[in-house]
C-alpha cells in the first residue's frame, strides 16, 4: 500500500504539493519539539501563580510524557489501520485544542491533564507523520532529503522553544501555553487541503484490541513508575512492585502478539540487528540529552543565576547547528551509511558532555560551556536523522506507521528512564545546606551517568560498522506474461530487455 504521492515523489523535482505535504508534516514536529522546550522555562512561574509544589510542578512535565510514551504504539498502529492522513489530523485538531486550554486553566490538577492529553495526540501525530514521510518518499536519497528536512524542523522548534520561552514568561507563562495552538490550526487546515487520502490497511485480519490495551497499560505504568521513583525510593516496596507489574503486563503483551492474527507489533522486525541497534540508540540519545539538559539548567540557574533566557541562549548554539546541518545530512547518509553516520555523533556526544566535567563555578563560556554546545549540536545533526533513516529503511509501507511508534517510545521511554537515573543519582549525593561548591560536586556524577548513557551508544552502534553495505543490483520488472516463458538471468549492472525496451532498476541485494 502507498500513499498517491508515493510516485512523484520518486523523481527528483518535488511538486509544490509534495513540499507543502511535507511542510505541513515539519511543522507537527516542530510544535512537538517546541512545546517539549518551552514549559521547562515557565515552570518556576507556573508554579508561584498556582501555588504548586516542586513535585506537583514535576508532573506538568511528566503528564506530557506520560500520556506520549505510553500511547505511541498504539498511535503507529492506528496510523496504519485507521489511515495515517485521518489520524494525523484528528490529533492535530486535538493538541490545538489542549494548548488552548492549557494555557485559560487556573488549577494545578487541570493543567496537568491538560498536558496528558496534548501528549496522548502527540503519540498519534509523531508516528502518522513520519509514516506519512516514509511512505510517500521512496527509500533512497529522497526519503533520506525528506526525513534530514524533517529532524532539522525538529531541532528548530526546540532551540526557538529556548529563546521564546524565555521572552514570552517575562509577559505570561500562559503565553508559552497558547502559542502552539494557531500554528497548529493553520497547519490543520493546511493539512486538510495537502495530505493526500491514504488507505486503510485493508488485509488486515480483525483489531488487535487485547494487544493494544496491555501495550499501553505496560507503556504508562513503565513511565509513570520510573518518573515516580526518584521521590518514592528505587527500592521501595511500591517501586518494586510497579516493575514487576510491567515485566508481568510486558511478559503476557509479547504472548499475545504472537498469537494475534493482526498483532500491533510484529515482533519479526525486531530480529533485525539494525532495527534493534536503531532502537536502543534512540533510547541512548535522547535519554543522554534530556539528563543533560536538566543539570545544565540547574546548574546554570541556579548555581550561575543566570536568567531564564541567558540559559537558552547558552543552548542556542547546539540548536543553531542542528538546524543549519541538518538539511545536509541525507546527502551524507547516501554517502557513509547511518551506522557510521550515528557512531561518529555518539563520539562527539561523548567527547561533548567528558568537557563539561571541567566547569566550576565561574565558567568563561567561549572555552568551557561553547565548546561542548557544539560538538552536542553536530552529534544530534548527524545521530538523529541516521537513527529515523535506520529505522524506517526495509520496513514495508503498511507497517511504517508500527516502526515509527516503536521508534519514537524508544525516544520518549529512554528519556523518562534516563532522566530517572540521573535524578536519583543527583538526589544521592546531595545533602542539606550544601555550599554552591558541594552542589556542583553532586552534580558531577549526574554528568558521569549521562557521559556513560552516551558511551553506551556508542558501543551499540559499533557493530553495525562490520556490516557491509548493500551493493547495488537489478530487480527485474515483472510485466504480464501470457506463457510460461522464464525470467531471464540478471546480475548486477546488466540491462534487463522488456517489450518497451531496457531498463535498469537498482535494488538491495
Amino acid at each position: 500500500m502507498t500513499s498517491p504521492l508515493t510516485h512523484p515523489a520518486r523523481s527528483e523535482r518535488w511538486t509544490p504539493r509534495l513540499w507543502g505535504t511535507l511542510l505541513v508534516l515539519c511543522a507537527a514536529m516542530f510544535l512537538d519539539a517546541l512545546d517539549v522546550s518551552m514549559v521547562g522555562v515557565a515552570l518556576p512561574s507556573i508554579g508561584s501563580e498556582l501555588d504548586l509544589s516542586t513535585s506537583t510542578l514535576q508532573w506538568i512535565v511528566s503528564g506530557y510524557i506520560l500520556g506520549y510514551g505510553g500511547l505511541l504504539l498504539l498511535g503507529g498502529r492506528a496510523a496504519d489501520l485507521l489511515g495515517r492522513r485521518q489520524v494525523f489530523l484528528v490529533a492535530l485538531g486535538v493538541f490545538a485544542l489542549a494548548s488552548v486550554l492549557g494555557g485559560l486553566v487556573d488549577s494545578g490538577p487541570l493543567l496537568i491533564a491538560s498536558r496528558f492529553v496534548k501528549g496522548l495526540s502527540a503519540a498519534f501525530t509523531a508516528p502518522a507523520g513520519l509514516s506519512i514521510i516514509t511512505t510517500t518518499f521512496a527509500e533512497g536519497p529522497l526519503r533520506n532529503r525528506a526525513l534530514s528536512i524533517y529532524t532539522t524542523c525538529a531541532a528548530t522548534g526546540f532551540s526557538m522553544g529556548l529563546v521564546l520561552s524565555g521572552l514570552l514568561t517575562e509577559a505570561s507563562w500562559r503565553l508559552t501555553m497558547l502559542l502552539p495552538a494557531p500554528i497548529a490550526v493553520v497547519a490543520l487546515f493546511a493539512g486538510l487541503k495537502l495530505i493526500p487520502r491514504s488507505e486503510r490497511e485493508k488485509d488486515h485480519r480483525g483489531y488487535d484490541i487485547p494487544g493494544a490495551v496491555l501495550g499501553t497499560a505496560s507503556m504508562l505504568l513503565l513511565v509513570f513508575t520510573v518518573v515516580q521513583a526518584p521521590e518514592a525510593g528505587w527500592g521501595s516496596a511500591r517501586t518494586l512492585l510497579s516493575f514487576l507489574a510491567v515485566a508481568l503486563l510486558l511478559t503476557v503483551f509479547v504472548g499475545v502478539e504472537r498469537r494475534s492474527p493482526s498483532p500491533l507489533i510484529r515482533l519479526g522486525v525486531l530480529r533485525s540487528g539494525s532495527q534493534i541497534r536503531a532502537q536502543l540508540g534512540a533510547m541512548a540519545f535522547f535519554g543522554s540529552y534530556v539528563g543533560f539538559q536538566f543539570l545544565v539548567t540547574l546548574y546554570m540557574q541556579s548555581l550561575l543565576g543566570w536568567s531564564a533566557l541567558h540559559t537558552a541562549l547558552a543552548f542556542l548554539p547546539a540548536g543553531a547547528l542542528v538546524a543549519l546541518s541538518s538539511t545536509k545530512v541525507g546527502a551524507v547518509v547516501d554517502r557513509f551509511g547511518t551506522p557510521r553516520l550515528i557512531a561518529t555523533g555518539f563520539a562527539l556526544m561523548v567527547a561533548g558532555y567528558a568537557l563539561f566535567l571541567r566547569v566550576d563555578l565561574d565558567p568563561v563560556y567561549a572555552t568551557v560551556i561553547l565548546p561542548t554546545m557544539l560538538l552536542i549540536g553536530a552529534a544530534c545533526a548527524l545521530v538523529f536523522p541516521s537513527l529515523n533513516i535506520q529505522a524506517t529503511n526495509g520496513v514495508d509501507d503498511h507497517e511504517q506507521g508500527m516502526v515509527s511508534g516503536l521508534l519514537n517510545t524508544s525516544v520518549q521511554v529512554g528519556g523518562a528512564i534516563f532522566l530517572a537515573v540521573v535524578t536519583a543519582v543527583v538526589t544521592a549525593n546531595s545533602s542539606e545546606g550544601s555550599s554552591p561548591q558541594d552542589v556542583l560536586d553532586s552534580y558531577r556524577p549526574g554528568l558521569m551517568v549521562v557521559t556513560g548513557i552516551a558511551l553506551a551508544g556508542l558501543l551499540i552502534t559499533l557493530p553495525g560498522l562490520r556490516t557491509r553495505r548493500p551493493r547495488e543490483s537489478v530487480l527485474v520488472a515483472r510485466s504480464p506474461r501470457t506463457g510460461a516463458e522464464p525470467e531471464p538471468e540478471v546480475t548486477p549492472g546488466s540491462e534487463v530487455k522488456s517489450g518497451s525496451g531496457s531498463e535498469r532498476v537498482a535494488v538491495r541485494d
